[in-house]
Formats: structure tokens, C-alpha cells, sequence
């Protein structure tokens, strides 16, 4: 199965079981979100099923794309156009991606890492700083 065809069966999975349970018994979906973004290209809503984190109390992904060279397609988009949206469990809401720099994103990622070790080996391998994207609330 190919990496969109896995997606779109996450993605189905998930809004099957409300955001519970497993996905095909390896998936824990507590511990993702779906993320619907505008392709910076193609104009284009597209949604990605992502793990998150709460870091200091903010909902964050983390652009790690298992330490790739490069940034994933998902994280061009929420720059080019920061308004997404997420579900998470059986909520669904508009929010603001907001992208961290300098030392704010630094104690995040490192909370990140505290979090889940294979962050660190993820940013050994990417050659660049993986970006923390906080998930911002817009109907807070």
C-alpha cells in the first residue's frame, strides 16, 4: 500500500471510530489528528493524519517527517496558508497553524523529545531544524 493510500485508510479508520481505538491494531488514534490544509500549489484542501503533543499545554505536531532532508508537503501548506483544520477524538475546529522560532520552539522540541526519544534521532538525521507547528484554537 502506498503512503497515500495508507492516509486515506487512516483518515477512514479514524472518522469511523470517532478518534478512538486502534487503527488495524498498530495505530493508537488517541494519539493523532487529522489536519485538513490548502495545497500551496494546487489550492486544493487536503487532509493529513498526524500524531500530536501537547507541549506546555499547546496542541503541536512536529514536521519531523521521520528525519527527512526535507520538510514534509503538509508543513509548505500550513505556512503558505496557516488556516486549518483539525479533528481530534470526536471534535472538529478551525485553527491557526502558528510556527515557533528561536528559543520557543527550541524548549518546545525539547519538551518534544522529552516526550518521545525519537524525535532527537529524527533531528540527527534531517540536516535541518524540524519545525514545532502549534495548532491554535480559532473559535477559542
Amino acid at each position: 500500500m502506498d503512503m497515500a493510500a495508507f492516509n486515506e485508510h487512516v483518515i477512514e479508520r479514524f472518522r469511523a471510530n470517532r478518534g478512538t481505538g486502534t487503527i488495524d491494531d498498530r495505530i493508537d488514534a488517541g494519539k493523532l489528528l487529522l489536519l485538513t490544509h490548502t495545497g500551496a500549489r494546487s489550492g486544493k484542501r487536503r487532509t493529513t493524519p498526524l500524531m500530536f503533543l501537547r507541549l506546555k499545554g499547546r496542541l503541536c505536531v512536529i514536521a519531523s517527517a521521520n528525519g527527512a532532508p526535507r520538510h514534509p508537503d503538509w508543513y509548505h501548506n500550513l505556512v503558505a496558508d496557516p488556516a486549518v483544520t483539525v479533528e481530534i477524538g470526536d471534535e472538529e475546529f478551525p485553527a491557526t497553524a502558528v510556527v515557533p522560532t528561536g528559543r520557543e520552539r527550541d524548549e518546545l522540541f525539547e519538551e518534544a523529545v522529552r516526550q518521545h526519544p525519537f524525535f532527537a534521532e529524527h533531528q540527527s538525521r534531517a540536516g535541518r531544524t524540524i519545525p514545532v507547528v502549534e495548532l491554535r484554537r480559532a473559535d477559542a
